[in-house]
């Protein structure tokens, strides 16, 4: 019998790669031997330990898909954090990092779990939903999905390039945008937070059965999944995972 690790166990892993998404998001490529897999929309945690032997750990969702030879962490740099601006400003290609994971099993989807799927995003919120649609081209999935991606302007929208390019090549895929704080020249996206009007406009209708997931900061959360009950979805199919303030 081949012995396997507890999911929960510390391991010591290797930062592969480090790729800035914006000015404040970079995302880490790690290299975790022994991976045991992964779901779309897992997350892991991560633990830092300080010469004096302090530590402090958070959570981060997996944004990287499970078919992938790596894992993928998405880090926001709070700058009253304890831990993101070392993730974020302090890692080098090459150092060390412990993780426990992967966790959690109610904010997961796969490829034969079907849809459509109706995906909200606010800010870096988008990681764990990106992992879903990286999945889902890695299997190339006929279901239908629509993003709505919440962002307080364009330089803040994360995975720009990477949504652009997968939603011209997909016409089962939808990305719609919405900028609450500043807008550039030209824009023709949405220009506020998210509301009823914009879910009755973006939304699948609730008679096509959809699943959502929505995942963000706790007020943009609640506000979301209780608009999309209130629109007609069945709360069964209202999935959420909250990013609310936790001191980086």
């Amino acid at each position: 019998m081949v012995a396997t690790r507890p999911r929960l166990t510390w391991r010591v892993v290797t930062v592969r790669e480090i790729v800035p998404e914006t000015a404040r998001v970079v995302s880490l490529v790690l290299d975790v031997p022994d991976w045991e897999g992964h779901c779309a929309g897992q997350h892991i945690d991560v633990r830092l330990t300080a010469e004096d032997g302090y530590q402090a750990q958070r959570s981060y969702s997996i944004a990287s898909a499970p078919e992938e030879p790596w894992i993928t962490i998405t880090v926001e740099r709070l700058e009253d954090g304890e831990v993101s601006p070392y993730l974020a400003d302090e890692l080098r290609p090459g150092d060390l990092l412990e993780l426990r994971g992967p966790i959690g099993g109610w904010f997961t989807w796969h490829t034969r779990e079907g849809g459509p799927l109706l995906l909200v995003a606010g800010g870096s919120g988008i990681a764990p939903l990106m992992a879903m649609l990286r999945h889902r081209a890695a299997h190339r999935s006929p279901v239908p999905v629509r993003l709505l991606y919440s962002s307080r302007s364009a330089d803040d929208i994360i995975y720009r390039d990477e949504l652009e390019r997968l939603a011209a090549d997909d016409p089962d895929l939808a990305v719609i945008h919405t900028l609450t704080r500043a807008q550039p020249k030209g824009w023709t996206g949405y220009r506020r937070r998210i509301d009823r009007e914009m879910l009755n406009e973006v939304a699948w209708a609730p008679e096509e059965r959809p699943r959502a997931f929505v995942c963000g900061p706790t007020p943009l959360v609640e506000a979301v999944a209780t608009l999309l009950v209130d629109l007609g979805y069945d709360p069964a199919s209202v999935k959420t995972e909250r990013f609310g303030p936790t001191g980086g």
